[in-house]
């Protein structure tokens, strides 16, 4: 490989979420943190060195973002997807959750249901509750083999009851690609009940063979009418902190809506760093990248899940088609879930994320993110071998 994933780097001195607040999330700063979703990894070194570049003219006043961002923008989602995007379809947002939020502003009020497909990312309860909005659910359905389906009956009559469905595909966080059959059946019922689709697809460069990732409002023309697409480099290339996202709005009215709402608390502003960082990384390049990035992300994954089969196969996990987030079931465990959690925090000293905070089932769930060098990771399973041993559980 060109790039070089294994180097271990020291994040605890860099005021990291994921490293930072580990006291105030687990209580304790002993152990090893593999929740927040963001990797372990160095962005790539040509962003690294765009930004250094950029940092070097020591004037960072007010940006812009001038056509060469969304031309970037444009050929990636082309060369990634094939989907040929108008730029004036596509518009800025400083996350994609904050997309999210935008949308849901500009097309619900108050009181009306927002439809969400648990277990699925926590922050997007959160802000509907928030903004005082109704969550209405059509859990995905487990099934033996681990893998998630859509009830369509219970989706129809929750969409009777919604103005707004956030769609996440790929799915976090059980690794779920919706595939077009299923995206299409989605959409004609969004269709038939005049419910908008905000569609996060932040996860779509991490997607595994045989699977494949089809951007939502390119399934059916009608549906770009009715979808408001929000991703980012953020994921991809380990860029967060940039806070640079944008929208993907074919509909004129469904974008002006968006666009009244951000400009409701003037929240346009360009990261300077952020729109280096974007057009460094859409390129033929960061392509290259990403490719080599997600044969290391795989090997993670097939590290961790041979290595519970092999000893710890009480902890259940089916391969993701998506993301670097693997979906751990500890219901063999016979634990509480806080039982659960106080034996990973205080026994096998991980971070993981709560398989509760996703919503319907997620109880007796945790979400481990295996974007680190294989020693982190390995050193985590280790770890987890060695307190279940203690306590009877491997």
């Amino acid at each position: 490989m060109k790039y070089n994933f294994d180097t271990f780097i020291d994040r605890k001195t860099t005021d990291c979420e994921k490293y930072s607040n580990n006291l105030s999330v687990f209580g304790t700063n002993d152990i090893l943190p593999l929740w927040i979703a963001d990797m372990d990894f160095a962005s790539a070194d040509f962003i690294v060195d765009a930004i250094t570049e950029r940092a070097k003219h020591g004037v960072y006043g007010y940006a812009c973002r001038c056509e060469s961002f969304w031309k970037a923008a444009q050929f990636w989602i082309e060369n990634q997807s094939g989907w040929k995007v108008d730029a004036k379809w596509m518009h800025f947002s400083p996350g994609v959750v904050a997309g999210v939020v935008f949308s849901i502003l500009a097309n619900s009020k108050e009181g009306e249901g927002v439809l969400l497909q648990p277990p699925v990312y926590h922050p997007f309860a959160n802000i509907i509750n928030h903004n005082n909005r109704k969550i209405v659910n059509n859990p995905l359905v487990k099934n033996i083999d681990g893998t998630y389906s859509i009830d369509f009956a219970d989706f129809e009559e929750k969409a009777k009851l919604a103005k707004v469905f956030i769609l996440c595909n790929p799915q976090n966080p059980t690794g779920k690609v919706y595939t077009k059959d299923e995206l299409r059946k989605l959409g004609e019922i969004c269709l038939k009940h005049n419910v908008v689709v905000i569609s996060d697809e932040i996860h779509m460069d991490f997607v595994y063979e045989p699977a494949i990732h089809t951007h939502f409002a390119t399934v059916d023309p009608r549906f770009m009418d009715i979808t408001i697409t929000v991703t980012a480099p953020s994921k991809s290339f380990n860029i967060a902190g940039l806070c640079t996202a944008y929208t993907i709005i074919p509909n004129a009215k469904l974008r002006e809506n968006y666009l009244c709402e951000m400009s409701k608390i003037h929240c346009d502003n360009s990261n300077v760093f952020g729109t280096v960082a974007l057009q460094a990384a859409y390129t033929p390049q960061g392509q290259e990248w990403m490719k080599e990035m997600n044969q290391y992300l795989i090997s993670n994954i097939d590290l961790t899940i041979e290595f519970l089969e092999k000893n710890l196969p009480n902890i259940k996990c089916r391969k993701p088609e998506a993301t670097f987030l693997l979906w751990l079931d500890f219901t063999n465990f016979g634990l509480a879930q806080d039982q659960l959690i106080e034996f990973l925090v205080k026994e096998a000293k991980l971070g993981l994320n709560d398989g509760r905070i996703y919503g319907e089932g997620g109880d007796g769930f945790m979400r481990i993110n295996i974007g680190a060098p294989k020693q982190t990771i390995q050193l985590a399973l280790d770890q987890l071998l060695e307190a279940a041993k203690k306590r009877g559980l491997a």
